[in-house]
C-alpha cells in the first residue's frame, strides 16, 4: 500500500529541501527523497566546500603580500590535504543542518533513487530505497528538484577518469594539487577553480571557445577580470576550441583550433567546465509524456509542467544555474500548490563568481540594454580611488551601473574586486524595490566602507560623481 502526502519533493538540494520547509510551514504533509546527501550538489560538491577551498587559496596567496601590510611570517607553506579535509568537514556540518530542519519541519526524508509513474491527480513516486526494497509514495502534488551534474564531452575526450581529467568533484578532492592544469571553460566553475589552484601556486591555462572569458557578464568586466587574473599569472586561450583531449607519459595534452591555427597544450592535469545538463535520466518522465528540451523540463511561470500535478524548480527547469534561483522557485511553487502567492520568481537574480578578485552583477549588460534599444546612463567607479580599498590594499576592480535615462530605473549592476559578492545585494534590493537613481543617490552609504563605490558609480552615471 502506497504512502500518500499532500507533497513529495525528489531532490533535497536547495530547491528541494526549501520547498519541503515551506511546504511543511504551510502544514502541507511533505516526504522528500535523496539519492545520495542532504543539501545535494551544491551543499556538498558545489557553493559550501568550493568556498572553503578558495578560503584557503585566498588566505595562503595574501601571505605573500603580508610586507605590504607591515607584516611578515616565515615558512609559509600548505597541506593540502587539510584544505580539502576542512572543505569536507564544512559540508558535512551543513548536510547534517539540512538534517535536522528536515526533522524539525517534520519532513519524512526518504533515500533512494525516484521514478515517477501514471497517478491519479499527480504522478505516483516508487523509491528504490538506499537500504534495499521499494517503496511507493502518493502525492497531491510533486516536485522534480534534481538538480545538474557537470557537462561532459566524450567523443573529443572531454570526461572525467578520475585520475588525470576532472569535473568540479574531482576537483575538490584530489589527493594532492596538480603543479600545472589546463581549465577548459571560464564560466563561475571553471574560474573558481582555476583561482584556486593558481593561488597554491599552480601553473593554470584557462581555455574558453567563445572570444571572451565569463562570457555572461558584461564585456567590460570580462575584459578587466582577465587581466586582473593574468597579474596573478593565470593565463588565457580565448577564441579557441578544443579538438581533443589526450594522455601523455606525465599528464594531459589538448590540441586547440584558434584563429585558423592548431596548438597544443599539456599539464598534469585538466578540468572540465563546459557546463551542466539537467538530471533528467531515470525519472520516468518519457512514459508521462513531459516536456524536455534540451536536457531540461519545460515548465510555466509557476513551475508546473505539462503533466498534472507535477512541477519542476531549480538547475532540472533550466537557467539560471544558481541556489538562490532553485530555493526562490521553491518556495513560490510549493505557495502556489498551496493556493497562495502569484507567478514564481520575477525578482532579478544575481550572479557571483568567488575568484580572486570576485565578479558579481545582477540585472542587464551594456550590450544587452542597447540591443533592447534603451537609451541608458552608464555610471563607473574605481576601487582605487575609495578610502576603505586602499587602506585594505584591496584596489582592484570596479563598480558599473546602469540605468534607464527615461524612467531612471536601475537596469543593470557589475561588479569586479573584493568582497563584491557581498555588495551586489544592495543592488539586488534596489531592483527588486524598483528603486531609481533618486532613492539610491539618497540612500546614506557608511564611511569607510567599499560599498560607497556602488553610490559614487550611479552619482557617476547622472554627473554628480564626488571622489573621482
Amino acid at each position: 500500500m502506497a504512502d500518500s502526502f499532500d507533497l513529495v519533493v525528489i531532490g533535497a538540494g536547495p530547491g528541494g529541501y526549501v520547498a519541503a520547509i515551506r511546504a511543511s510551514q504551510l502544514g502541507l504533509k511533505t516526504a522528500i527523497v535523496e539519492r545520495e546527501a542532504l543539501g545535494g550538489v551544491c551543499l556538498n560538491w558545489g557553493c559550501i566546500p568550493t568556498k572553503a577551498l578558495l578560503k584557503s587559496g585566498e588566505v595562503y596567496d595574501q601571505l605573500s603580500h603580508l610586507a605590504d601590510y607591515g607584516l611578515s611570517v616565515e615558512g609559509r607553506a600548505y597541506d593540502f590535504g587539510a584544505i580539502v579535509d576542512r572543505s569536507r568537514k564544512v559540508a558535512k556540518q551543513l548536510s547534517a543542518g539540512v538534517a535536522f530542519l528536515m526533522k524539525k519541519n517534520k519532513i519524512e526524508v526518504v533515500s533512494g533513487a525516484a521514478s515517477l509513474k501514471a497517478g491519479s491527480s499527480a504522478p505516483g513516486v516508487v523509491v528504490a530505497l538506499s537500504a534495499g526494497g521499494e517503496r511507493t509514495l502518493t502525492a497531491k502534488a510533486v516536485i522534480l528538484a534534481t538538480g545538474a551534474r557537470a557537462r561532459v564531452i566524450p567523443a573529443i575526450g572531454l570526461v572525467p577518469d578520475g585520475d588525470r581529467v576532472w569535473t568540479y568533484r574531482e576537483a575538490m578532492v584530489p589527493k594532492a594539487a596538480p603543479a600545472s592544469l589546463l581549465v577548459v571553460g571560464s564560466g563561475a566553475i571553471g574560474i573558481e577553480l582555476a583561482s584556486f589552484y593558481r593561488s597554491l601556486g599552480a601553473e593554470v591555462t584557462v581555455i574558453e571557445a567563445l572570444p571572451r572569458i565569463v562570457p555572461v557578464e558584461d564585456e567590460e568586466i570580462s575584459a578587466a577580470a582577465q587581466k586582473a587574473f593574468e597579474k596573478r599569472g593565470l593565463k588565457f586561450r580565448v577564441g579557441a576550441k578544443v579538438t581533443a583531449l589526450t594522455k601523455t607519459a606525465t599528464g594531459v595534452a589538448l590540441s586547440l583550433e584558434a584563429d585558423g591555427k592548431t596548438e597544443t597544450l599539456e599539464a598534469e592535469k585538466a578540468i572540465v567546465a563546459v557546463g551542466i545538463e539537467g538530471n533528467v535520466e531515470g525519472l520516468g518522465l518519457e512514459s508521462l509524456g513531459v516536456t524536455v528540451d534540451r536536457g531540461h523540463v519545460v515548465i510555466d511561470s509557476h513551475c508546473a509542467t505539462n503533466v498534472p500535478g507535477l512541477y519542476a524548480i531549480g538547475d532540472i527547469a533550466g537557467p539560471p544555474w544558481l541556489a538562490h534561483k532553485a530555493s526562490h522557485e521553491g518556495v513560490a511553487c510549493v505557495e502556489h500548490i498551496a493556493g497562495q502567492g502569484g507567478a514564481h520568481l520575477a525578482a532579478p537574480i544575481p550572479g557571483c563568481t568567488y575568484s580572486t578578485p570576485q565578479i558579481a552583477s545582477i540585472g542587464l549588460t551594456e550590450g544587452q540594454a542597447k540591443a533592447k534599444g534603451l537609451d541608458i546612463k552608464v555610471g563607473r567607479f574605481p576601487f582605487r580611488v575609495n578610502g576603505k580599498a586602499i587602506a585594505a590594499g584591496e584596489t582592484e576592480g570596479f563598480v558599473k551601473t546602469i540605468f534607464d535615462a527615461g524612467t531612471g530605473a536601475l537596469v543593470g549592476a557589475h561588479m569586479l574586486g573584493a568582497e563584491v559578492t557581498e555588495m551586489i545585494q544592495g543592488f539586488a534590493l534596489a531592483m527588486t524595490l524598483e528603486a531609481t537613481e533618486a532613492e539610491i543617490m539618497a540612500t546614506v552609504f557608511p564611511h569607510p566602507t567599499m560599498s560607497e563605490a556602488m553610490h559614487e558609480s550611479v552619482l557617476d552615471a547622472f554627473g554628480k560623481v564626488i571622489h573621482l
